[in-house]
């Protein structure tokens, strides 16, 4: 039986893991279909702090996970197909058909992006097509971008790529936004925003170095068109990785797991939850790794107050 199982290895898996390590608690990390999760997807990250040239996703990646490895860490590659929350110790079920009991569990499995599943679209994921302008926004200086979408997200990575790129068009396969009033307004207020509505994506159409526009259908006339772009956002939303927990935790709306204000402390004690799979707001490498980090302590402190507990007993 283990300590802590931590389920997931992107920014958040790998620093809890860290941190669980250099406490002695041996933890065993699973790994499951992405190792390194969304990072390894992206080419360079800029606002990571300690890199002040920058460093790949996947360099950053592998050096976290060598750093949990150095303390102690165990690694397993495997996806989890169903875990037993109602009682500890917990049972995690691998799809292999293993079976893991431990004492205490972090969820870190993140938070998927909604693509629009056409041709090309997955090839160019971090060679022009993104689903993050906060992450990538700074490559397209000077640039056209396009952003799929009409909700609240979209809006919001639309104005903030104004600040580096020198023409945004929104395409929007629906006439309407979805996105609340104030948020359209001020997207349309901006000059550096183009509208395409009633429009359906069909197909990225790659480029010499990445990407070099999108093809469209007009809805209304059924006429074939392509905007040129140097990067398309794709601004369709996120859904969190949570189908596996089948219904035992508490979430929200949208599926994230809901975590005690200030804690990473889920509906059930001994279960913890970090990175995007609890946060539909932020999305950061970086805030991830501080909730790691924080899910990390928590669990800690929960498996030194169940020990003394049994002690006093």
């Amino acid at each position: 039986m283990f300590k802590t199982i931590v389920i997931g290895t992107g920014p958040a898996g790998l620093t809890a893991a860290i941190y669980l390590a250099r406490a002695n608690l041996e933890p065993l990390v699973i790994e499951g279909i992405q190792p390194g999760g969304q990072l390894t997807t992206t080419t360079e990250v800029e606002n990571f702090p300690g890199f002040p040239d920058g460093i790949l996703g996947t360099d950053l990646m592998d050096n976290m996970r060598k750093q949990a490895e150095r303390f102690g860490a165990k690694f397993k590659s495997g996806r989890v197909s169903r875990v037993d929350l109602q009682n500890r110790p917990f049972r995690l079920f691998l799809e292999s058909g293993e079976m893991l009991i431990s004492e205490s569990v972090i969820l870190s499995t993140g938070a998927t992006a909604n693509l629009l599943r056409i041709p090309n679209e997955h090839d160019y994921i971090g060679r022009g097509v993104s689903t993050c302008a906060t992450c990538d926004g700074f490559f397209f200086r000077g640039k056209k971008v396009i952003v799929v979408g009409g909700g609240d997200s979209a809006m919001e990575e639309a104005h903030f790529l104004t600040r580096f790129a020198k023409e945004v068009r929104i395409v929007h396969r629906r006439n309407q936004l979805k996105a609340y009033q104030i948020m359209q307004d001020r997207a349309r207020q901006n000059e550096k925003i183009e509208w395409s509505l009633d429009r359906t994506p069909l197909e990225v159409i790659p480029g010499e170095k990445g990407v070099s526009g999108l093809k469209v259908r007009d809805n209304q006339t059924g006429d074939e068109e392509i905007f040129d772009a140097d990067g398309i956002f794709v601004a369709i939303g996120h859904h969190p990785n949570t189908k596996f927990l089948d219904g035992q935790l508490l979430t929200d709306r949208q599926g994230y797991l809901i975590v005690k204000p200030s804690t990473s402390e889920t509906s059930i004690a001994g279960v913890f939850a970090c990175g995007d799979v609890q946060d539909p707001h932020y999305r950061q490498a970086i805030t991830s790794a501080g909730s790691g980090a924080i899910a990390a302590m928590d669990c800690e402190r929960f498996l030194e107050e169940t020990s003394d507990r049994l002690i006093r007993k």
